[in-house]
């Protein structure tokens, strides 16, 4: 079997396997009730709605 002729480095190790770990965008989606972007499943930090109802009073 064949071996390497010389040691890897860290830095071309870790070059080589930082693609294995590229962060994907969140999922951003417009909410229904005030048409603010905001991210998916969560409470709307503008509007405090989820799902149709008000989770969340925004009084201020």
């Amino acid at each position: 079997m064949a071996h390497p002729k010389r040691k890897t480095s860290k830095a071309r190790r870790d070059r080589r396997r930082s693609q294995n770990f590229k962060l994907s965008m969140p999922g951003i989606v417009e909410c229904p009730q005030c048409h603010e972007v905001k991210l998916a499943h969560r409470v709307c930090k503008r509007c405090g709605h989820y799902k149709g109802k008000e989770v969340v009073s925004n009084d201020n």
